[in-house]
């Protein structure tokens, strides 16, 4: 699929803009992130939702630019090399890793509990 995206990205306009309005700078984040994603096929869409509000919270949840910079860094090295990542993914694709090996890393026991009664 070769799909090609007409967006011009000016890295010192934005950056002046995030220097001398952050408010403007956020709510033209927000409509440029939302336009991606509305190009996105339609089956795409809520997975990328569901990515970009994980990345969201990082952010929200950093101290400081730094900290939200490194959190979303390890956000992603986490969905190349972490369980069922990237690189597992293509594993499995090439025959470097069996399916087998993946299936495992999916497996869970589940266990039942009994309700408790609370005396009051």
């Amino acid at each position: 699929m070769n799909v090609q995206h007409n967006i011009r990205f000016d890295f010192d306009e934005w950056k002046a803009l995030a220097q001398f309005d952050p408010d403007a700078f956020e709510v033209r984040r927000k409509r440029m992130i939302a336009e991606t994603i509305g190009q996105a096929p339609q089956h795409m869409q809520p997975r990328l939702h569901a990515l970009q509000w994980r990345i969201d919270m990082e952010r929200a949840r950093a101290s400081n630019p730094l900290s939200a910079c490194i959190r979303l860094s390890n956000m992603m090295w986490k969905m190349v090399y972490g369980r069922n990542g990237l690189v597992t993914a293509i594993g499995m694709l090439t025959g470097a890793v069996p399916p087998e090996a993946a299936k495992n890393f999916r497996s869970a026991d589940i266990l039942a509990f009994e309700r408790r009664e609370h005396a009051s």
